[in-house]
């Protein structure tokens, strides 16, 4: 993905679209894509006049999109007929895109079960074990149930078996889980997500209503196996310490970009192959969809995007610049139909949704600065 070809594909057929039906207060927000900060966006955004939302690194979390990306990729491989090409991926995505259902906020119940005494085999731990078997597992919460087993026999001389030390850690409320993936964050992205928190976590919904959240998202056609499983307590699940880091994306798929706002949403664009510049993503995203959207809204339209390379070249810089947009700072198995799945699962996405996940914008400031600009859970 280039900056050019974003600025075709994507800024000049959908980001203009929207601008020029809200005007003059649109605003526009994509990440920090190498192609989405070239100059030829910036130029792009600033000739359209479309004003771009800051948005600082490695900050997916409090992008509300991010949500709908997970939402259809669910969808997608949910389908009764899973897409064997790319043709008909692509065709999955957008026909799951227009239907996605409105309801996607799961509520999880947790029962704590209550062991009663009863007699029979002794125990074969000690308090004193039990409670250097949990210190184990809570100072590397990587190791093993059998691992752990072999560390506690060799310290105490009493051998126990793994199903032991199973039940001994989820007396001590540790559990067996995935642990949650996200992208890695230095002091200085902590800073820079806490000052944008503080700035608007006390915005109205008539302001957020301005903002154009826009992002791109890979679907592939082979994921991470997520096989290893950490020891954590129940509701400690964004807790830094067992937060497993890690950059997106990797293997065979396709790129996608969309932008939503509150009452609309831009169509969904599939970009072609090939690495996505500052070039091409002024031509094929800001040209063509944010500068409409900048139109639209007027010059209060604020254009948001992350921090990719491709979004802060200087052509996409001066792009923005000269459009007076400021910067705030089953599943598819061929590639076809992994084209084409999340263009239909994102047209029948309900509107209501998206509101709903802009309109969290304020939530998720404020989460974010309780934990000073570390993970949020969303």
């Amino acid at each position: 993905m280039t900056g050019q070809r974003y600025i075709d594909e994507v800024l000049l057929p959908h980001v203009r679209l929207f601008r020029v039906a809200v005007g003059d207060i649109f605003v526009f927000m994509d990440d920090n894509a190498t192609c989405h900060r070239t100059l030829a966006v910036q130029d792009c955004l600033d000739s359209e006049g479309i004003q771009r939302l800051v948005w600082p690194a490695r900050s997916p979390d409090l992008n509300p999109i991010e949500n709908m990306w997970d939402a259809l990729g669910r969808q997608v491989a949910g389908r009764n007929y899973p897409p064997t090409n790319k043709n008909t991926l692509i065709r999955a995505l957008t026909e799951e895109w227009k239907k996605l259902p409105q309801q996607l906020l799961d509520n999880v119940v947790q029962r704590t079960a209550i062991r009663g005494f009863s007699s029979g085999r002794p125990r074969g731990t000690i308090p004193a074990d039990d409670r250097y078997i949990v210190l184990q597992a809570r100072r590397n919460r990587r190791q093993t149930a059998r691992e752990i087993a072999r560390h506690t026999t060799q310290a105490t001389g009493r051998p126990i078996s793994r199903f032991t030390v199973a039940r001994r850690l989820h007396g001590g409320g540790l559990f067996a889980r995935r642990p949650v993936r996200c992208v890695p964050l230095t002091p200085a992205h902590r800073k820079r997500r806490s000052l944008l928190c503080r700035e608007h976590w006390n915005w109205r919904d008539n302001e957020w209503r301005l903002v154009l959240f826009t992002d791109e998202s890979r679907f592939s056609l082979s994921s991470d196996s997520h096989r290893i499983l950490i020891w954590r307590e129940r509701g400690s699940r964004n807790h830094p310490s067992i937060i497993i880091e890690k950059d997106r994306y990797g293997g065979r798929g396709v790129l996608v970009w969309g932008g939503i706002m509150l009452g609309s949403r831009t169509d969904l664009h599939i970009f072609d192959a090939g690495s996505v510049n500052g070039t091409r993503y002024c031509n094929e995203i800001l040209l063509p969809y944010v500068r409409l959207f900048r139109g639209a809204m007027g010059l209060q339209c604020l254009f948001m995007d992350n921090n990719a390379p491709c979004h802060r070249t200087v052509a996409a810089e001066q792009l923005l610049e000269s459009r007076r947009l400021a910067a705030r700072t089953l599943p598819p198995v061929t590639i076809r139909e992994l084209q084409l799945a999340p263009q239909d699962e994102w047209a029948a996405m309900p509107q209501q949704l998206i509101d709903t996940l802009i309109l969290s914008m304020g939530r998720r400031c404020e989460t974010c600065l309780a934990v000073r600009g570390d993970h949020i859970p969303h």
